[in-house]
């Protein structure tokens, strides 16, 4: 079968889902294929700095725990077992090393509005980046456990299904958990609606 003007023999990739070019870069990187495991790394550097970004609030500490997943995704790929998507897989292992970082690093550091563009026109700008910084607090200062399914379900835009497979809970946990996040955050943002 050519796809253009490409052979695909049976171990290349069809041209289906992302997951399924996903297991076959697993597949391969397993074998010690390392342009196989870069092109792993690049899908998906985005959503593991993005993840890492708006679980620990920090661009410093964000990226730390990037480098540190990507570092350690060569030999993780062994506990890959495949019974779910790799994203799925992926993001429990970018949340776990988050929820790590946090653990050891109390207290932490507010992401500030530098790393966000602005907003235009001179004070809607500085208002604008009140709002954002306090947000962003509001954010910060959720338990791991509301924060988890507020960043996963509500910013990162997965199913309450597949939140749940990665924070090993059920549907009814994070719809729950998601609840009181948004809550929580509902009244630490009323004096901005």
């Amino acid at each position: 079968m050519t796809t253009e003007g490409r052979e695909h023999g049976p171990d290349d990739p069809s041209p289906g889902t992302d997951d399924q070019a996903d297991r076959w870069l697993v597949r391969r990187a397993r074998e010690g294929d390392r342009s196989a495991y870069e092109e792993l790394v690049r899908r998906h550097r985005d959503r593991i700095y993005r993840i890492a970004l708006r679980m620990l609030g920090n661009a410093a500490d964000a990226d730390d725990v990037a480098q540190d997943v990507v570092i350690q995704l060569w030999t993780a790929l062994s506990g890959f077992g495949g019974s779910a998507a790799f994203t799925t897989w992926l993001y429990r292992v970018v949340v776990n090393r988050c929820l790590n970082h946090r653990r050891a690093q109390r207290p932490h550091r507010d992401l500030d509005d530098t790393t966000h563009p602005g907003v235009p026109g001179p004070e809607r700008r500085v208002l604008a980046g009140e709002e954002l910084r306090a947000g962003l607090a509001a954010i910060s200062s959720l338990p791991d456990e509301q924060r988890v399914p507020l960043v996963l379900v509500q910013l990162e835009g997965l199913s309450y299904r597949q939140a749940a497979a990665v924070t090993k809970t059920t549907e009814a946990t994070v719809r729950g958990r998601l609840a009181r996040a948004r809550a929580t955050l509902m009244s630490e943002m009323k004096d901005w609606t």
